[in-house]
């Protein structure tokens, strides 16, 4: 698509096959994206190549009809993520998903020690992704095992950081610019960061900013998703409107800690009028 080229000028022929670029948005899970390009544009073959996290947003790449053949290869292209670390507390799903359970001093870390920590991640590194992930256990999704409150190991994999550049320094948090391999978990990442440091340290903001040569600069939002509906099909007859439901996150996701601190339930608002 040329630059000059809006997305509802373009022609697109799903059937034959499309590679669509889609701008996560936060709280969404990969499943809920793709699961909503699907509907809205009546595609029949549609898959993602490379899970976002729920609590990440950022580049999410679809591919349509016979493009679902490239998937493997888009998935084996190195990503690009920003975001931010925050040293002095950790939580056991490494981001916002759970609460915090334990708090370190962070204050006496220098600026000359986040420089090592980075450089001693940079290169090929053991990494063990986190039990509240999309890994298989004996067949069962660890994130499954993680939310009964049972434990289970997880082997560690080498992954390859290609570049870690710290972006901003504003203590508790860190930003960051990642880039690596396929398989690379930043929580994992984050938690390994705030251990070196010995202060602990969690996952706050992630976006994936590219996939090989795609970038999120190019990808669609939802809102546009909208615009590229198609009419219904000539003699279909036509129905009422339904009512617009609003967005659920999957039971799977784990979101309910999150939800709650982003939306707390009115009684516990202390701003909240009394009755």
């Amino acid at each position: 698509m040329s630059s000059e080229e809006t997305p509802q000028q373009r022609r697109f022929d799903f059937e034959a096959g499309e590679v669509l670029l889609l701008d996560k948005p936060l709280t969404w899970t990969s499943f809920d994206v793709v699961r909503k390009v699907k509907n809205t544009l009546r595609i029949k073959k549609i898959g993602h190549a490379g899970t976002l996290d729920p609590l990440a947003t950022g580049l999410l790449i679809l591919c349509t009809g016979k493009k679902t053949k490239q998937i493997d290869l888009i998935q084996a292209h190195e990503k690009e993520y920003t975001g931010t670390f925050r040293l002095g507390q950790t939580t056991p799903s490494f981001d916002l998903e759970t609460p915090v359970d334990a708090e370190l001093p962070y204050a006496h870390i220098t600026p000359e020690q986040l420089q090592e920590a980075a450089r001693a991640f940079t290169g090929p590194i053991q990494q063990t992704p986190p039990l509240y992930s999309a890994v298989k256990i004996n067949g069962e999704r660890a994130y499954e095992v993680a939310r009964r409150g049972d434990t289970a190991e997880i082997k560690s994999k080498e992954v390859t950081i290609k570049e870690f550049e710290l972006t901003g320094i504003a203590l508790p948090d860190v930003h960051f610019r990642v880039v690596c391999t396929k398989g690379t978990y930043i929580r994992s990442l984050a938690r390994d960061f705030g251990q070196h440091l010995g202060c602990g340290a969690h996952l706050t903001k992630l976006v994936r900013t590219r996939i090989g040569e795609y970038r999120v600069e190019d990808a669609l939002t939802m809102e546009t998703l909208e615009a590229l509906r198609p009419p219904r099909p000539e003699g279909e007859a036509s129905r009422p409107p339904r009512p617009a439901k609003a967005r659920r996150p999957e039971p799977r996701a784990g979101l309910e800690y999150y939800q709650a601190q982003t939306n707390p339930a009115p009684d516990s608002d202390p701003a909240a009028p009394a009755s």
